[in-house]
């Protein structure tokens, strides 16, 4: 079972428990993006087995009505065994849910792994247009130049700021610098696309940047923010009219995920904290 302070950041450990996760999110018109807990898999079983739970995952939202998408991560689906398995399994998702009018978003792992994640969301984009989208992370040199990319192509794009610690070699590795970072492609997104910028933070004054430079530009945007963290904001935000999307992790490997998590950088146990006590 789910203790108490992990239950505030994971809807559950099965699919009804997620399902009723959703609604409720629903009731408050905000919407979920539901991950299935699971990553670095070097067994294709495994990474076969959340595959199928995803493709059922999809079946269940659609029948359902609810507003919810799926969100996969490249080492859950195969990455860490081969690009190409990954992107088979990829594809398979994206092409089930395509079919039932549904959505799935990737996120973004470790920098080793940025290339073959958008290398297949670029070819899937152009044979599924817009039932995909990708996470970037402005921490990352090279992201303004994979935005520049990958701006024409028909999938949305989930703007972070990046939770992994890269090295300074590759990464900003200073808070101001990675703020200015992601500014600066925060207003590439709104400049040179006009659907489909999500804009993933819980950080008040970007998504006030947001709102001023989707109202200059005419660019339709959505908000996503963590389950557990700043949920009044998500509600507030959401009945003023912005589309507030919450990411919601699912499934019993719970522990390893907030074990992960606080082992990549202490930063994210002090931002879980904070959420706890309401800062």
């Amino acid at each position: 079972m789910i203790p108490p302070i992990a239950r505030r950041f994971v809807a559950g450990e099965s699919v009804p428990e997620l399902l009723d996760h959703v609604r409720a999110c629903n009731a408050d018109d905000v919407a979920v993006i539901a991950n299935l807990l699971g990553e670095h898999y070097d067994d294709p079983s495994a990474a076969r087995e959340d595959v199928d739970t995803y493709l059922t995952l999809i079946d269940d939202i659609a029948d359902s009505g609810l507003d919810a998408c799926v969100s996969v991560k490249p080492s859950q689906i195969g990455l860490d065994v081969s690009a190409d398995l990954f992107e088979d399994n990829y594809r398979e998702i994206v092409a089930h849910a395509h079919d039932r009018d549904a959505f799935v978003w990737c996120d973004m792992e470790g920098a080793d792994t940025t290339d073959a994640t958008l290398d297949a969301f670029e070819s899937i984009a152009e044979e599924y247009p817009w039932s995909v989208g990708q996470c970037l992370q402005s921490n990352l040199m090279r992201t303004h130049e994979d935005l520049d990319r990958l701006v024409d192509v028909p999938g949305k794009i989930r703007l972070v700021k990046g939770a992994y610690d890269e090295p300074a070699s590759i990464a900003y590795t200073d808070r101001s610098r990675v703020d200015e970072a992601y500014r600066e492609d925060l207003r590439l997104l709104f400049e040179r696309r006009d659907r489909g910028v999500a804009v993933g933070s819980h950080d008040p004054a970007m998504i006030a940047l947001a709102d001023r430079l989707a109202q200059e530009h005419g660019t339709d945007y959505e908000v996503q923010m963590l389950m557990g963290v700043r949920e009044d904001a998500q509600r507030d935000l959401a009945a003023q009219g912005v589309d507030v999307v919450q990411y919601a992790p699912f499934g019993d490997k719970w522990l390893s995920y907030f074990y992960r998590r606080v082992r990549e950088r202490k930063e994210n146990l002090r931002f879980a904290l904070r959420a706890v006590v309401g800062r």
